[in-house]
C-alpha cells in the first residue's frame, strides 16, 4: 500500500552563487586543466558574416560592477537561422556556429566581453520579423530566478523600429536600456546591464 504524504511547505530557493564559476566557467576558477568547459566558442572562424565583439558590465543598484556573474548568450547566424532543431528553415548553418555561450567578467574589472558574427533578423510569431538582438541569461549571488534580456544593436534603427518586442516597451528611455552603442574601427559594441536603480535593464518574463 502507497502512503500518501500530505503536501508540505515548498522547498526554499537558492541563489547560484558563490561558486557559479566552479560548475558553469571552471577557467575562471582556476581548473582548466580539470575540468571541461563549454560555451568558449559561439561563432567559429568558417561562421559567415561581419564579425563583432560585444564588452559591458553588469552594475548593482548602487552602479557597482557585479564580477560573480555569469551570462549566457543565444543567437542566430548571420542568416538569422538558430542551431536548434526547432529552427527548421532551409537556411545554411555553419558548421562551427554554436549560437551559444558562457560568458563571465574580469574577476578584477567586472568587465565581460566576447566575439561572435552580428546575427540577421529572425521571423516573429505573429509574422514579420524580429531585429537582430543577442539573448541573454543572467545568473549570479543574490538572484534567485535567472535573469532573462536582450541586446539590440543601435545602428539597426529601421528593423529596431519594426521589432515587436520593442515595440511593446512605451518609454524611450526603458527602450534604450535594450540597445547596445557601436564603436571603433572592429566593430565593438557596448552594453551595460543594470540589475536594479533608475536605469535598470528590461528583463523579461519568459
Amino acid at each position: 500500500m502507497v502512503q500518501k504524504i500530505p503536501y508540505q511547505n515548498e522547498t526554499p530557493s537558492q541563489t547560484a552563487g558563490p561558486y557559479v564559476h566552479i560548475g558553469l566557467a571552471p577557467s575562471v576558477a582556476g581548473l582548466e586543466k580539470t575540468v571541461a568547459e563549454l560555451g568558449q566558442v559561439i561563432a567559429g572562424p568558417q561562421t559567415k558574416g561581419e564579425r563583432i565583439r560585444v564588452e559591458g558590465r553588469v552594475l548593482d543598484g548602487t552602479g557597482a560592477p557585479v564580477n560573480d556573474v555569469l551570462i549566457e548568450v543565444w543567437q542566430a547566424n548571420s542568416q538569422g537561422r538558430y542551431d536548434h532543431p526547432e529552427d527548421t528553415r532551409e537556411l545554411e548553418v555553419e558548421p562551427d556556429f554554436r549560437g551559444w555561450g558562457r560568458v563571465v567578467p574580469d574577476l578584477a574589472t567586472g568587465v565581460f566581453s566576447f566575439e561572435t558574427v552580428k546575427p540577421g533578423p529572425v521571423p516573429a510569431r505573429a509574422g514579420g520579423s524580429q531585429a537582430p538582438h543577442l539573448n541573454l541569461w543572467l545568473v549570479a549571488r543574490g538572484i534567485n530566478i535567472g535573469l532573462a534580456t536582450r541586446m539590440y544593436f543601435e545602428d539597426e534603427e529601421a528593423a529596431n523600429a519594426g521589432d515587436p518586442l520593442l515595440a511593446r516597451i512605451e518609454s524611450p528611455a526603458r527602450r534604450r536600456t535594450l540597445i547596445a552603442a557601436r564603436g571603433g574601427a572592429k566593430p565593438v559594441y557596448c552594453f551595460d546591464i543594470h540589475l536594479q536603480g533608475a536605469q535598470e535593464t528590461v528583463f523579461l518574463d519568459i
